[in-house]
């Protein structure tokens, strides 16, 4: 937790942190990112989307995320908010990524076809949103776990962009709308990694401050 924690507030992120239901969320999490970065990625190859392949990314850095979210659950929470300080700095990694994506595309002008970023968009969202319901009920637990709950809260809000930039592709006959939403997607994956990173922060100086703390 923050450097504000009350020992309540502490003792209620360890216990869910070690609750066999949040475990299960996560391998479902796990299992169905995995499934949708490969669509997503035959699929934006395809069509041309970069909107498409940034999600696609996204999805893979997720999963990867969740199996280290699975790796240290019933670690101390010291180890927990390192776990969250490397996902901060992933998402970090990807926003940049997709920036530097973004100016590729802007330099071929070459539009996707939209259908197909369309369709996906809509099965990607479905997948998200019922991750996302799994999850909500730990939103505010420990920096780890809410570096969880906000790459899916994201990836759900850029499926819903996706979509709406297919609809901007099929009625403008420009690649601009799915460069603006890759633009976008990057500057929430920027956002949440510093949300993660400065809670993690937080976190460490927590437990650096009470030892009493580095078991929980």
């Amino acid at each position: 937790m923050s450097a504000h924690c009350h020992d309540d507030h502490c003792t209620t992120g360890s216990a869910a942190t070690a609750d066999p239901r949040y475990r299960r969320i996560l391998w479902i999490a796990l299992v169905v990112n995995a499934a949708m970065f490969v669509v997503e990625l035959g699929a934006g190859t395809r069509s041309g989307s970069a909107s498409l392949l940034a999600d696609a990314i996204d999805f893979l850095g997720d999963a990867a995320n969740y199996g280290l979210s699975l790796w240290v659950l019933a670690m101390a929470l010291t180890w927990r908010a390192r776990a969250a300080l490397f996902k901060g700095a992933s998402m970090l990694a990807f926003g940049v990524f997709v920036i530097g994506r973004v100016a590729w595309g802007a330099l071929q002008g070459v539009p996707p076809e939209p259908v197909t970023m369309g369709s996906v968009g809509l099965l990607a969202l479905a997948a998200n949103l019922g991750v996302a319901a799994l999850l909500y009920a730990y939103r505010e637990g420990d920096a780890n776990m809410r570096g969880v709950w906000l790459c899916t809260r994201n990836d759900a809000l850029g499926n819903m962009a996706v979509m709406g930039a297919a609809l901007g592709v099929l009625g403008t006959g420009t690649a601009w709308p799915d460069l603006a939403v890759a633009a976008v997607m990057a500057g929430l994956a920027i956002s949440g990694g510093w949300t993660v990173i400065r809670h993690a922060r937080q976190e460490l100086a927590s437990t650096h401050a009470s030892p009493q703390t580095q078991g929980q």
